[in-house]
């Protein structure tokens, strides 16, 4: 299974992509951040974030793609552009016949760490060392993409499970 995970946002949106390698092991194919200019027109900015994740999902194939959803946002204002980037995201990953599934970042976290209320540092430090990485994934929306990729993985099987138990009830 090869899964992309992004975590939306309108200024910086990560993605990473994860494969899990012989032996079961997973690796990182590929990870990065997609930016747009704060100072540009919203129109632009989100035109700029289709086209890349339009092409980086061409480029990849991924068979999933885990999108962080927004739970909770004390300001509105990020709240709407993130609400946006993860809108732009979804359409993509569902118009190029990629399952979608959503996690909150609690749920990555839990996936990860073993503990909902981890610190970012926790979360970064869990996904370099899963990953076999040399170093931290910066910036954080990098580490952040390869964690939700990586809680995929480690929870599709459930995943699947709940799925063909429930029918289409769950994403």
């Amino acid at each position: 299974m090869f899964v992309m995970g992004i975590d939306p946002g309108l200024s910086r949106c990560g993605y990473g992509l994860v494969r899990r390698a012989a032996g079961r092991r997973l690796r990182a194919v590929s990870a990065g951040v997609i930016e747009t200019d704060p100072g540009a027109e919203l129109p632009h900015r989100l035109r700029i974030l289709r086209d890349e994740l339009h092409a980086l999902v061409a480029e990849h194939r991924p068979d999933v793609v885990a999108v962080e959803r927004v739970f909770f946002q004390v300001n509105a204002r990020t709240a709407m552009s993130v609400g946006q980037a993860s809108g732009l995201a979804l359409a993509e990953a569902s118009a190029a016949g990629c399952t979608v599934v959503q996690y909150t970042a609690n749920e990555v976290k839990q996936a990860l760490v073993g503990y909902g209320s981890a610190t970012k540092q926790q979360v970064q430090r869990m996904v370099t060392a899963v990953l076999g990485l040399a170093e931290v994934p910066h910036p954080p929306d990098v580490a952040d993409a390869l964690a939700l990729a990586v809680c995929h993985h480690n929870g599709a099987p459930l995943h699947r499970a709940l799925h063909a138990a429930l029918g289409a009830a769950l994403p």
